[in-house]
């Protein structure tokens, strides 16, 4: 394959036995005929509804005839954010006892996002001419469109995760639902505020459409706030690293010019870090609810700054994919929807939720994720 300088690599099973949290949850998979799941023990984080939902799927499949299936799964790269992701999906491959691996580049320079998508496509037609069963993939754009619809047409299943194609040929999509996440972040910091509402709130967030997930969370959060009597001001976050303190002088300049003053901010991506350091920047000292387990909003939530963040499940995300895949090979995309009903909207996407995290929860969710193999 050509990588025109990008490395890619297959996060593999051996990876995932290793990485497992505690005990031997990473050596339980198929027994003769029959799916296992690692065990996960209680605790406030679990997903109930969530787990109930892939027990009742792996349930069904027991009573098939199990045979081994051919798939792929593909990230946008393996590290950071994707790492969860990756460890769920190869835990799954491995129950499962299915042919395949999780895959994407090892590197996440922005500088040729183009080249990205490309190799992307790649994966996928390189899956297609293996005749992969089943692909999942974390899609860049619509650059990746005409490949995943190339898939479909040739009778392999996609599943998008992340972010999804939703006019595609996909058969579902997993992940965090955008609206869903902006709305209850939202609703979160609304409940630290005064009762009578009086200022504004600065939210960090995107009106342009192009990116579907992050303009569904910024408009809900205005929603939530514009129906609670607030004002609301939204200032675009800007991702590039070296652009930070751009970030940074956009919401101090929209700090000093409210009126309202800003009375709290929410941020609704992974830099959602940054609204304490505006807020720092103008002197103010007001509630910050963040979304995403970034380290550094993890530093802020331990020293009081920020007081709550939302995560969007990475380890669920990238789990539930190859089982859904087998699944839809298995009894058919029409059962295993079924089985999903309570989780999947008119979109066929599969709301696998979030965690509220409080800023005095941090290590009890640590722990939660160190139980299943997936500390961040």
């Amino acid at each position: 394959m050509k990588t025109m300088g990008r490395c890619w690599a297959a996060f593999g099973l051996m990876l995932a036995a290793a990485a497992c949290g505690s005990g031997d949850a990473g050596d339980q998979g198929a027994e003769g005929d029959t799916i296992t799941r690692a065990e996960i023990p209680d605790n406030e984080f679990f997903p109930m509804e969530l787990e109930a939902r892939i027990d009742s799927l792996v349930a069904e499949l027991n009573k098939t005839s199990l045979e081994p299936m051919q798939m792929v799964v593909l990230t946008k790269n393996l590290s950071d954010f994707f790492e969860p992701i990756a460890v769920g999906a190869n835990r799954a491959i491995g129950e499962l006892e299915a042919i395949g691996n999780v895959l994407g580049p090892t590197d996440q320079s922005p500088d040729d996002p183009t080249t990205t998508q490309d190799l992307q496509n790649q994966q996928i037609d390189q899956a297609v001419a293996d005749e992969a069963k089943g692909i999942g993939v974390s899609p860049f754009g619509e650059e990746n469109r005409a490949s995943i619809d190339k898939a479909a047409d040739a009778g392999i299943h996609v599943v998008t995760f992340d972010s999804d194609l939703v006019d595609s040929k996909r058969s579902l999509y997993v992940g965090s639902l955008g609206y869903s996440v902006g709305e209850t972040a939202a609703n979160t910091l609304l409940d630290m505020l005064p009762k009578e509402p009086s200022g504004t709130v600065l939210i960090l967030g995107t009106t342009g459409k192009q990116w579907r997930d992050g303009f569904d969370r910024t408009h809900a959060a205005q929603n939530v706030f514009g129906k609670a009597g607030y004002t609301f001001t939204v200032v675009q976050a800007v991702f590039v690293d070296d652009n930070e303190a751009t970030d940074i002088d956009q919401m101090k300049s929209a700090i000093q010019t409210a009126n309202p003053p800003v009375v709290g901010m929410l941020g609704l991506f992974n830099i959602s870090y940054r609204c304490v350091m505006a807020a720092d920047a103008a002197g103010i000292d007001v509630p910050i609810v963040a979304v995403d387990f970034d380290p550094k909003t993890v530093e802020y939530m331990r020293e009081g700054r920020i007081q709550a963040t939302h995560t969007q499940r990475q380890y669920y995300e990238g789990y539930l994919v190859p089982y859904i895949l087998y699944g839809i090979n298995t009894i058919g995309l029409d059962a295993t929807k079924q089985i999903l009903a309570p989780l999947v909207d008119d979109k066929g996407r599969v709301n696998i939720g979030i965690d509220v995290v409080r800023s005095d929860k941090i290590d009890d969710y640590n722990d939660f994720l160190n139980t299943i193999g997936a500390i961040q």
